[in-house]
Formats: C-alpha cells, structure tokens, sequence
C-alpha cells in the first residue's frame, strides 16, 4: 500500500492515557504469539514498528500507530497465554473491555487466529466479545503458508464453524511469510472507512 509514515504514537493502560480523538481507529487482538506484531508490521511495510516478543504474553499495554496520519491501528494486549496469572489475564480483560466501550473512534476490531488449529475457548469468547459490543467480528486468519490450499479451504470453513460465523462474516486468510492477504485487508478497511463515510482510501502499490 502507498504508506507515506507511520509512527508509534503512544501505550497506554488507562482510559485517560489514551491519545487525543482524531483519525478513525481499527483495534488487533488475537492470542499471544498468534503473530499480531507482525502482521501489523506486513500491512504497513515496515519491519519492527510493531515490536514482537519472544515472551508471549509479555506485551500488557495498548499500542497506538499513527498511520499516515489518516487512521490508527491499535494493538491491543494478547490473551490466552497459559502460564500468566488468572489475576493478570482479569486484567487484561479489563484493559481491552475499557477500550472497546469508550473509544468513540474506534471503527472495527480484527481478531486474529492461527489457521492451523481450532479456535480456543478463549478466542471464542473474544469473538463473542467483540460482537456484544456492536463490532463485525471480522477474523484474520494467520500462518496461512503452513496449510496446503486444500488443508486451507477445509480449515478456514472449520474455524468459521466453530466460532458461530454466518456466510457473510469475514474471514480472511494471511501470511507473513509471503504477504498474501495483505490487499485484502486493505480492502476491508477501505470497505470500512467508505460505509462510515470517510474521504479516506488507501490505494495499492503499483509494481
């Protein structure tokens, strides 16, 4: 995409440390090591904006990217990791549930699950989550380079199954690994942006 800057804004835990309202918003949570980092790191054509972690579960804050100074990704904190504390994932919950109910500017949210595996109880009750709160529940779905295309299709139909997913829900398969999916994303934010009515488009790179 024709990303002319992006840049790392501020985290936050707290309502009151959020930055100011301006640009439209669209949140990432999905499971720890599920590849949120880097996926946001794909769309924007940079390779550490988004810092990974070698600790799942280390990352406890809201991250604001300012994005061409047009919309802001958020990426929210990971949940799921089984070796965290029922106390620290209650916080967690919390940090993420203030988010979702206060930020006037939020758009949509992206959870991100692994296509190789079923969806856990956890990611179950994100997508649940998100939906309650009035959002599209639109998944992007990673590590699609480690399924063949016929494991794919048959993954991508279980996963929308099990998460309780209609036909007209969105679930869109990605790789980091060789950036498909990448323009369709970009598409579904682009989809967002016009049915919200904003003047802004992101156009793709012409090789």
């Amino acid at each position: 995409m024709k990303i002319g800057n992006s840049s790392f804004i501020t985290s936050a835990v707290k309502y009151e440390q959020y930055p100011e309202i301006i640009p439209p918003e669209f949140a990432f949570v999905g499971r720890s090591n599920v590849g949120k980092s880097t996926l946001l790191n794909m769309l924007i054509n940079r390779k550490s904006l988004a810092k990974t972690s070698s600790r799942p579960g280390k990352t406890q804050l809201i991250n604001f990217f300012n994005i061409d100074d047009k919309i802001t990704f958020v990426d929210l904190p990971g949940y799921g990791y089984a070796k965290v504390s029922k106390a620290q994932k209650a916080t967690w919950g919390t940090i993420i549930e203030t988010y979702l109910t206060k930020r006037e500017n939020l758009l949509e949210v992206f959870q991100l699950v692994d296509l190789r595996h079923k969806p856990t109880k956890e990611d179950k009750e994100m997508y649940n989550w998100i939906k309650e709160y009035g959002f599209n529940g639109i998944i992007i779905g990673t590590k699609a380079d480690k399924l063949s295309k016929g494991q794919l299709s048959k993954n991508v139909f279980m996963i929308k199954k099990e998460l309780g997913m209609s036909k007209e829900d969105v679930l869109v398969p990605v790789s980091a690994m060789n950036r498909a999916g990448k323009y369709d994303v970009w598409e579904v934010i682009n989809e967002i942006l016009e049915v919200n009515k904003f003047d802004i488009k992101f156009e793709k790179q012409q090789k």
